[in-house]
């Protein structure tokens, strides 16, 4: 794949797009990023089959199949997601039947642009799995596009990302390369995300935003997912919770949950943090940067706990410390009443 990054990137999109040798683009984004998308695809000119608007949290099946079909009538031969993950998830789910190229121009920081990972939502049941014709071809990064992202969606989204590297440190399948590249992520993040919440236009600022996501997402996708994406991909699927914020404040008590087990990857997580342990640092920088603290904030009820846990306990990642239900169970109802989690 490759990746083209700075202010004013986005003008590069007509070369990329030839390069591929595409004719007939299918832009695709979410109803309130229309407006957006039409302007950062505008260079295509005629080059542009057919616009679907209609991207959502968690990727439906029926939002995917409506998509697919688009595509086919629109005789469309590349696949342009502008957006944030649900645009680029949709994107992926195209591309996972058709085989069409992906073109990726992200405007948060969600990471899924640089990853084989795709997930579909079905019976409010989240499914995921890897392949290799769901990688973007070209990913083009530009921070302009982020500057409009209200501060609170930006700080969520960053959250997410960090979430992506910390699970890389602890990862049955990490490498030396990975750890560098996971701690420098989430350094690079704690340094950003404070300065976007108190000043949202600061380019500089985003454009390390972008760089600490896109180490994110580079570990996310070389390296095995844990308990924490679990939970998130359970509590999104079966709950409909907003899919960033649900990371930012599971994160905290999932690192606490693993501490015990993984002690070196949760020292790396502190020293990025500037912090002397990891899940109060996290914690910390979430309340900070004014991320939702609990499940119960995100709407979660109480009753619904029980089947979360049974959620996250079926089939569950590989984690280093064993998922057990009532253990999970634990680790939901502190999430849900907000306590300060501690290693």
């Amino acid at each position: 794949m490759r990746v083209v990054f700075g202010a004013g990137a986005r003008a590069e999109l007509h070369g990329e797009i030839e390069r591929l040798g595409a004719r007939r683009v299918l832009v695709l984004c979410t109803p309130a990023r229309r407006d957006l998308a039409g302007s950062v695809a505008s260079v295509l000119g005629a080059k542009i089959a057919d616009t679907f608007a209609g991207a959502v949290m968690h990727v439906p099946v029926e939002v995917a199949d409506a998509a697919r079909r688009v595509a086919a009538d629109a005789g469309a031969d590349c696949c342009l997601g502008i957006g944030g993950g649900s645009t680029i998830g949709l994107a992926k789910a195209v591309a996972l039947t058709t085989g069409l190229p992906v073109v990726a121009v992200p405007t948060t920081y969600a990471g899924s642009e640089m990853t084989p990972i795709y997930g579909l939502t079905e019976g409010r049941r989240k499914a995921t799995g890897r392949d290799e014709r769901v990688l973007p071809r070209t990913v083009i990064y530009d921070p302009e596009l982020t500057i409009e992202l209200p501060a609170a969606t930006s700080v969520a989204s960053g959250f997410n990302a960090i979430a992506h590297a910390v699970e890389a440190l602890y990862a049955p399948d990490r490498n030396p390369i990975a750890e560098l590249m996971a701690e420098e992520s989430i350094a690079a993040l704690a340094r950003a995300l404070p300065q976007i919440a108190r000043n949202p236009r600061d380019l500089e600022v985003r454009g390390e935003a972008l760089y600490g996501a896109w180490l994110a997402g580079s570990v996310l996708g070389i390296t095995s997912m844990g308990l924490h994406h679990k939970l998130c991909h359970a509590l999104g699927g079966a709950f409909d919770l907003p899919h960033a914020q649900t990371h930012a404040v599971m994160l905290p008590y999932v690192a606490a949950y693993n501490a015990c087990a993984a002690a070196p990857a949760m020292a790396r997580v502190a020293r990025a943090l500037g912090a002397s342990d990891a899940p109060e640092g996290l914690f910390d920088l979430g309340r900070a940067i004014g991320t939702p603290r609990s499940l119960a904030e995100l709407g979660l009820r109480a009753t619904d706990l029980d089947h979360a846990a049974e959620l996250a306990a079926a089939n569950p990642y590989g984690n280093p410390r064993p998922v057990e239900r009532a253990a999970v169970r634990l680790l939901l109802q502190s999430a849900f009443d907000g306590r300060r989690p501690s290693s």
